[in-house]
């Protein structure tokens, strides 16, 4: 269930299959975009069409295809933009919006506060957005599935470790909502994620690495 008074709306845009969010206050109707990419155009006309007022700019991480579109939004709308300060710099867009914060930094959009919760392995700078039982995952971890880790910056011992004691230490009713629609549906709580999905029921590390990553130990 999401909070009554939590704006939280699901967008499937571009080639990839990304998970795009309004993500906001339903008292104050401002919101913070979530990882603007593709297209800007569809955004910000169902953001008008909602009458949301977009006040800031989240981004999971830097890769690309979550960011391909941030520079247009912040043409249209001069709002802050906070990443991560473990990002790799090769992935931190350079705009004079961006802010960087810390891990367990509080974000406010309206009057609901958003926890940044540091989830490293797909980039160094990866991080989810958490409110009461919602969590943005960006690729951190996908419905049945986990951000791979062989680009620039992955590491796959990092998100092991992300996953079995980061994630899966959270309430088992915390409802994660991914960053790409890889999955056989578009969220699904924690606690059902440790009986269906592959990268959560490794017995060990060896395990995850060599039978998940094929990675040889």
């Amino acid at each position: 269930m999401v909070p009554q008074n939590l704006i939280l709306k699901q967008m499937e845009i571009g080639p990839l299959a990304n998970y795009l969010y309004f993500l906001g206050d339903a008292q104050t109707k401002e919101i913070a975009v979530i990882d603007p990419a593709w297209d800007v155009d569809f955004l910000c006309s169902e953001a008008e069409k909602e009458n949301y007022k977009i006040t800031s700019i989240f981004l999971t991480h830097g890769h690309p295809d979550h960011v391909n579109g941030l520079e247009e939004m912040l043409s249209r709308h001069d709002v802050p933009v906070y990443i991560s300060k473990h990002e790799a710099d090769f992935y931190k867009p350079q705009h004079k919006n961006m802010v960087e914060v810390e891990n367990h930094a509080k974000l406010k959009i309206g009057n609901i506060a958003f926890e940044c919760i540091l989830t490293p392995g797909h980039t160094p700078g990866c991080q989810c957005f958490k409110h009461e039982n919602i969590l943005i995952a960006g690729d951190a971890v996908f419905i049945d599935g986990c951000g791979r880790c062989d680009l620039p910056g992955g590491d796959a011992k990092i998100m092991y470790d992300t996953l079995y004691n980061i994630i899966m230490k959270l309430p088992d009713e915390t409802v994660i909502y991914p960053g790409h629609n890889y999955g056989p549906k578009p969220s699904a709580t924690i606690g059902e994620q440790k009986k269906t999905n592959p990268y959560f029921t490794c017995q060990s590390k060896e395990e995850f690495l060599q039978h998940r990553m094929g990675i040889a130990l």
